[in-house]
């Protein structure tokens, strides 16, 4: 430890981490906030303990709020104090003998001398680019007294002057923060702070946070948006000029609190971090969550009042929240998953270096203004491991799990030592608490209403079904609004090794649905069935519709095994990577070795992609294709024409369109299906006059949501609701009249959503 003062403030450690070289001062009793940029105090006194450590890679005051300036910033600062040093030495060149070397100088060296010291010794810590700025206009002006002068002697001494002024600022333009201040100094003036504020950005955080935020607002950023999350938590996206990639700037309550509001909160951290939660507590996460958010109310509200502190419910509420979420919570990853345009959080093993970075819906890749640091990714990984039972060590390097908090689900990969061998990284795929619903992705223009319709009608036609795409198309969002489709009536098994489908969202719909849960395929050493047991396991579990979290590896041949014996009983779906038909047969009978005769108990293909702008600066999701695989083809379904689409992305009209196979009624899967309907038997008219019924009333639930900014309408609580009332007045006409009236059923449906809003508005 190195003591610059024995008093505080200002007294500090040099703390050694790795390569880093951290001077950490203590400025709890400093009346101001420690910034380097705003504070002349702090500039100076910081340049003295620069000197005296000598090789700090980091600067960190120690307020409330921690500030830290990483290492580019600590180096603009430890050039200009390495300066300051050398020239304090220089007694040659400074001194007031150096000046009077020459006795004729003696009436001006008084002058030059204290000109000369104020800027050295003050002005060059206090305000290094002040003190370039003053030393250009002494010169400047000390050149025209020269030109305008008689007296030789004072024209002899005064270049001498000069020549020291000229050495200084020649000095001084060699350091980083001269250089880079050079093209903003027209207009500066001495002791003004505004431009160091481009060069010094500390991050941020609280006393009771590992999380760090760089909180200021970039310099010559361009705003692109601004928009809140929740109540509390503000979000601006900028476009950065040095970077295609956007800044995704986010404030969250916790760094807007004063000062007394810290003290408790970090007052009642302390005293909760005594507990240290077992295993047998995250087995039911959001148990534990409610049982330490009322531990915490109860603590902050005798805090509160043991220090006579005023405070409303609300703020009590709110601390109680943040004082969650960096106790058993996930900090600040919780605030980003809230975020509904969020899609993906990436945390490189950069920790305390490198911000975390995510996908965003508009603006797609963007840096983030969140600094991770190693010990909060500890505590990270020692959660997940808590949650979800499974080994994150060097025999288990990966681990995939789930993260469910209110607001919003993630699918959340681990990736740690040997695999990567600088520490742990993270990835959050982030999914929404609610289900996704065909008319929302209607909404954002994932697909059309037709193809909607036609998802309908396979659906009801209890079909076989997989849902393909590439990385971060949608593939899950869009199976769960598949699920969303299957009539309450029918029982659901879902398989999957990490939970990501909507299954407790949907059970509360009243649906009868079994999720579960397999042994992930890198997992070694668990104790969880792998995923073909667990799919085997549900052939003998009765007449259910089997959904497939994700295929990847020997449950494939399982899988398949399924939809040979449950083709013709109900719905079998899954969904796997491949970017098209022939890329997805490739991928399960080359890569995952199913035979070519089982692939053909595949019924329908639907591909999800990215499609991308021309600029490569924007991706939108789109169902690309709809395609049903035909059965009378032997060695490649390609060559032999067993794939056939029904419905293909137009890149000009952005929209799905049908083919001419399904306009002209060639459609063997939907035939088939209408094969087994009484009143569509042989009659391609009758089905296609059911899946445009169909297609008009999700079109209509749209148009009136969005008439109606009522966008409530297409969450899956109503969808399915809708869905029912569909199934039912089709059931009524059908007796009524003797057969499927599409004008009537959508007469009597179309009145029962004007009846449903109207009941909705009333309460």
């Amino acid at each position: 430890m190195a003591l610059f003062d024995n008093k505080k403030p200002f007294s500090y450690d040099v703390i050694r981490e790795g390569d880093d070289v951290i001077l950490s001062v203590d400025l709890e009793d400093y009346q101001h906030i420690p910034a380097i940029e705003d504070d002349a105090m702090i500039m100076s006194k910081t340049c003295d303990m620069l000197i005296e450590v000598g090789d700090a890679t980091k600067i960190v005051f120690m307020q409330k709020r921690n500030y830290e300036y990483d290492s580019n910033q600590t180096f603009l600062l430890r050039e200009i104090a390495k300066l300051y040093s050398q020239l304090a030495k220089r007694k040659d060149v400074f001194s007031y003998t150096a000046l009077l070397s020459d006795t004729s100088c003696a009436k001006w060296a008084n002058t030059w001398y204290s000109t000369v010291q104020n800027i050295i010794s003050n002005l060059l810590r206090s305000d290094p680019i002040g003190a370039y700025v003053e030393l250009t206009r002494i010169t400047r002006d000390e050149r025209i007294s020269v030109e305008r002068a008689a007296d030789e002697n004072f024209i002899k001494c005064s270049q001498k002057y000069l020549k020291i002024l000229d050495y200084l600022m020649n000095t001084l333009e060699k350091t980083k923060l001269i250089l880079a201040a050079k093209q903003y100094l027209a207009g500066h003036k001495v002791s003004d702070r505004e431009i160091y504020r481009r060069f010094f950005i500390p991050v941020v955080r609280p006393d009771f946070m590992f999380t760090k935020l760089m909180a200021a607002f970039p310099h010559d950023a361009k705003e692109l948006e601004t928009y809140t999350v929740g109540k509390d938590v503000d979000v601006t996206i900028f476009e950065l000029p040095d970077t295609v990639q956007y800044l995704y700037h986010m404030v969250p309550p916790e760094f807007k609190l004063t000062e007394e509001k810290y003290e408790i909160l970090d007052t009642a951290r302390k005293i909760m971090a005594e507990h240290k939660p077992k295993r047998s507590e995250f087995v039911e996460p959001d148990r534990m969550r409610q049982v330490f958010f009322n531990v915490g109310q109860d603590l902050i509200e005798e805090l509160v009042g043991y220090r006579n502190i005023k405070m409303t419910s609300q703020e009590i509420e709110q601390l109680t929240n943040i004082l969650v979420r960096y106790t058993v919570g996930f900090g600040l990853i919780e605030i980003l998953l809230q975020d509904e345009q969020v899609q993906d959080i990436s945390i490189n093993n950069q920790m305390g270096d490198v911000p975390m970075f995510i996908v965003h819906q508009t603006y797609g890749d963007c840096r983030t203004n969140v600094v991770p640091t190693p010990t909060e990714a500890d505590s990270w990984a020692t959660k997940l491991r808590l949650i979800s039972g499974r080994p994150l060590d060097e025999a288990n390097p990966i681990l995939d799990t789930e993260l469910r908090i209110k607001g919003a689900n993630a699918r959340v990969a681990a990736v740690g030592e040997p695999l990567n061998p600088h520490g742990v990284s993270f990835a959050f795929r982030r999914h929404r608490d609610k289900p996704w619903t065909l008319p929302l992705f209607i909404h954002n223009k994932m697909m059309s209403p037709l193809s909607a319709g036609i998802m309908s009608f396979i659906i009801d036609g209890s079909r076989t079904l997989l849902v393909a795409g590439t990385r971060s198309a949608g593939k899950t969002s869009l199976l769960g609004a598949l699920l969303v489709e299957l009539m309450r009536r029918y029982r659901v098994i879902t398989i999957e090794d990490t939970l990501e489908l909507p299954t407790s969202s949907l059970r509360k719909l009243g649906y009868n649905i079994q999720p579960m849960k397999v042994a992930a395929a890198l997992t070694k050493g668990s104790a969880e069935v792998p995923a073909d047991e667990g799919i085997r396991t549900t052939l003998r579990m009765g007449d259910s519709a089997l959904i497939v979290g994700e295929i990847r590896s020997k449950e494939a041949l399982a899988l398949y095994e399924a939809m040979r014996i449950g083709a013709l009983a109900n719905v079998v779906a899954g969904t796997i990577h491949g970017d098209s038909p022939y890329g997805v047969f490739d991928r399960v009978v080359n890569d995952l070795q199913v035979p070519r005769t089982s692939f053909k108990a595949t019924d329908i293909i639907i591909v999800a992609n990215p499609v991308r702008s021309a600029d490569g600066l924007h991706r939108w999701r789109r169902v690309t294709q709809i395609t049903e695989v035909r059965k009378h083809w032997e060695n490649d379904p390609l060559l032999e024409t067993g794939f056939v689409d029904l419905m293909k992305y137009d890149t000009r009209t952005d929209q799905l369109e049908p083919s001419d196979e399904l306009i002209n009624g060639e459609s063997d899967i939907l035939k088939s299906i209408g094969g087994n309907v009484k009143e569509w038997a042989g009659s391609w008219d009758a089905i296609w006059d059911n899946i445009l019924l169909r297609t008009k009333i999700k079109e209509t639930l749209v148009k009136y949501a969005e008439k109606s900014k009522m966008l409530n309408l297409l969450e899956a609580e109503f969808v399915v609701n809708a869905n029912d009332e569909f199934h039912k007045i089709s059931d009524v006409v059908k007796d009524e009249v003797g057969s499927l009236d599409s004008k009537r059923i959508f007469f009597d449906w179309n009145e029962w959503l004007k009846r449903s809003v109207k009941k909705m508005n009333m309460k």
